[in-house]
């Protein structure tokens, strides 16, 4: 999909962010059409060696991808899973005995070094390893011995938008593969979802009105929603500055819900599923404390809010209506940095590449 602009528009703050999500649509039919073969080779290789743990390694919203995979491994698959601390390798020199261990490590670009370096290491202590990148010719993906590419496409925002979602149905793709199913079933509604999703820009603008002058937001989910209100968090930070707090809901109640008021903007991610009902509690809780509380989720819950965004997920599985629950949220970090008079393409002190050690 390409898209081409006007001599205004080029020169609008957020033009870049606002392209590339609106990409996302053709990104996800593209991984379906041409990219779901390859993962599901990739996954039958893997599932072959029988993993008996799973490691996952990533950084900042990759990180939000893999805490995805986390919760699809281990509900689907029943296999154990830890999110890596690469420090303990690259820093400190440890070594782990990981013989049989599957070690995935999520990056958009593939080039920043511990993550390469801690990938190979797990390589040389006899793990398991697979990158999914959107860089098939990056560092990562040449020192490990799997690799999935994307298929997102250049993305040149700061704000990774598409690579997230593109990460979350590659990675979809995989866990279904593994576990000997054909996963494009589940996710063949997506695209169009997706575009519905992103063509409602002008509601997710009235709703960020709400939020222009916001000192602090709480956002909160619980299951495979959890993934979503951690990425939706990193978006308002690095997009606005808003400082942003997520918290799964149970974590919420044992502490945190204390500094919930009648003024702090709480948005709670409901997935229609498991993962909803589980929140159930939490939104009575907010609803108590008499919070200021905006649903992403299906209508029922959304009427029983302050205000929200009713998501199209009729018929769709739980475990892939992360891909639409963060586009909504997408938009809503775009539309409050704009009105905050800032540029999502270029927040501050930001590199698309982060050079961590």
């Amino acid at each position: 999909m390409s898209t081409t602009y006007s001599a205004e528009q080029s020169e609008r703050p957020g033009r870049i962010m606002s392209g590339e999500m609106a990409e996302q649509p053709a990104v996800l039919r593209r991984i379906l059409d041409r990219g779901a073969p390859q993962i599901h080779e990739v996954a039958d290789r893997i599932a072959a060696r029988a993993p008996r743990f799973v490691l996952l390694t990533a950084r900042g919203t990759s990180d939000n991808a893999a805490l995805y995979a986390k919760y699809l491994l281990e509900i689907r698959l029943g296999l154990p899973c830890g999110l890596t601390s690469m420090s303990t390798t690259t820093a400190y020199g440890a070594r782990a005995r990981l013989q049989d261990v599957l070690v995935i490590t999520v990056s958009q670009s593939g080039g920043s070094p511990d993550l390469v370096d801690s990938t190979r290491a797990a390589r040389d202590a006899g793990a398991i390893t697979l990158a999914v990148t959107n860089n098939p010719d990056s560092p990562l993906a040449a020192v490990s011995e799997y690799h999935l590419d994307i298929l997102a496409g250049p993305e040149k925002a700061l704000p990774a938008t598409k690579t997230y979602t593109a990460s979350l149905l590659s990675l979809y793709l995989l866990v279904a593969g593994m576990a000997g199913a054909d996963g494009r079933e589940a996710a063949r509604e997506l695209p169009e979802r997706a575009g519905e999703i992103l063509a409602r820009q002008d509601e997710v603008r009235r709703l960020a009105s709400r939020y222009r002058f916001a000192e602090r937001m709480v956002i909160t989910s619980r299951g495979y929603g959890y993934p979503t209100a951690k990425e939706a968090a990193l978006k308002l930070m690095e997009t606005s500055y808003i400082p942003a707090l997520s918290y799964s809901g149970a974590d919420l109640l044992h502490g945190p819900l204390a500094m919930v008021d009648n003024i702090s903007p709480v948005i709670a991610v409901v997935t229609d599923g498991k993962g909803g009902q589980a929140l159930q509690p939490v939104l009575d809780r907010l609803r108590g404390r008499g919070a200021d509380l905006v649903v992403v989720g299906p209508s029922a819950q959304v009427a029983a809010a302050s205000a929200g965004f009713v998501l199209p997920t009729e018929g769709i599985a739980e475990e892939v209506q992360p891909v639409l629950e963060i586009l909504p949220l997408q938009l809503l970090a775009y539309e409050v940095t704009i009105a905050r008079g800032q540029d999502p393409d270029a927040p501050r002190a930001l590199a698309k590449v982060t050079e961590t050690h």
